[in-house]
């Protein structure tokens, strides 16, 4: 009877210990499921497929983590806490512009932030006029600084490396399309943009530029005055021409875009006698030559037009009278005139 109930006994502590051993695999498994969730697991709330989440320059990973959390990113701040700490992310913090997508996981998330892998910024460059369209267009869209890009574009010293003064600096921009990191700098930025200018100005463009007489200043100069007065490309080197005629004789342009710069009234749709008289180096109603600087960023067909001027007599135009877009041209002023006052009786009968 002794050996049976040792046997019995024994028995049972056999099974309890298998119960324990299968307890503690359970628990196991449980902890090891609840730590690949807090890790693998999906961690973003719910916004649309994608979201950008911004790290600004010099920011800490506290920073960081209240950025994720405020911008409603990530659903448990403690577990991405935990995760990237585990994985060393808060003394690898990077800026940049990262794109999270709805459903990533802590991990993957980590990753992303502690690797870098920014995703790039397209900065399409159209028509700027002034300075100040170009500060609002690189900095509405890079972390560049505003004052520094200002200050920058402000400084003689700085800007003579570039062939250009704070009056030519818009010279330097050529309407295209360019990819940043989003956290570049102020001047890397400017950098980077007039790179695209000493890739278009090739010698032979150059020597172009020679033969009419004009540095490379002067010519964008020029285009932006053509750019102003006509969308029509295939006219374009005709209204050159004009301008060009004018500036070898000695004349004043009288390019009416120059007196809307020269205001800052890029909506004055009819020039008059009184917009004439105003004091400024950019009207050339008032002041002979090319204005100090472009009064915009001329595109690229437009500075091709300029290149590629034609030689006519031409020495006046003006709008045509059926509102085509295009321009009746004269070489003398009586013909002007005519056109002039056919194109003016046209505004009256609009009222405009």
């Amino acid at each position: 009877m002794a050996k049976k109930s040792k046997s019995k006994q024994k028995k049972q502590k056999s099974i309890w210990v298998n119960r324990l051993l299968v307890a503690a695999c359970c628990l196991a498994a449980g902890l090891m499921v609840y730590i690949g969730f807090r890790v693998f697991g999906p961690n973003t709330k719910a916004f649309g497929d994608n979201k950008f989440f911004y790290v600004r320059t010099g920011s800490t990973y506290s920073n960081v983590l209240d950025g994720l959390e405020q911008q409603e990113i990530i659903r448990s701040r403690s577990s991405f806490d935990w995760v990237a700490r585990e994985l060393g992310y808060p003394k690898r913090v990077k800026a940049g512009k990262y794109k999270i997508s709805r459903g990533m996981s802590n991990f993957e998330i980590v990753k992303l932030l502690r690797s870098g892998r920014q995703t790039p910024v397209t900065l399409t460059i159209t028509k700027l006029r002034t300075k100040k369209d170009l500060i609002r267009k690189i900095c509405s869209n890079l972390e560049a600084d505003s004052a520094t890009l200002l200050a920058l574009i402000n400084d003689q010293v700085y800007l003579r490396q570039f062939n250009v003064d704070t009056n030519t600096v818009m010279c330097a921009i050529l309407p295209n399309s360019f990819q940043f990191y989003w956290n570049t700098s102020a001047e890397g930025a400017f950098r980077k943009i007039e790179e695209g200018r000493e890739e278009f100005w090739t010698d032979a463009r150059k020597e172009a530029a020679h033969h009419l007489g004009l540095s490379m200043n002067q010519v964008t100069i020029l285009a932006s005055i053509v750019e102003e007065e006509s969308n029509k490309n295939d006219e374009k080197p005709l209204i050159s021409s004009v301008y060009l005629n004018r500036f070898r004789k000695g004349m004043r342009l009288q390019a009416d875009p120059t007196v809307k710069f020269a205001l800052q009234d890029f909506g004055l749709r009819r020039i008059r006698e009184g917009h004439l008289l105003f004091d400024s180096p950019y009207n050339t109603y008032r002041y002979e030559g090319l204005p100090p600087g472009p009064i915009c960023t001329p595109s690229i067909k437009t500075l091709e037009a300029v290149l590629n001027t034609p030689e006519t007599d031409y020495i006046y135009f003006c709008a045509k009278w059926d509102f085509s877009g295009y321009h009746a041209f004269a070489a003398n002023y009586a013909d002007h005139l005519k056109n002039a006052r056919a194109y003016q009786a046209a505004l009256n009968a609009r009222g405009i």
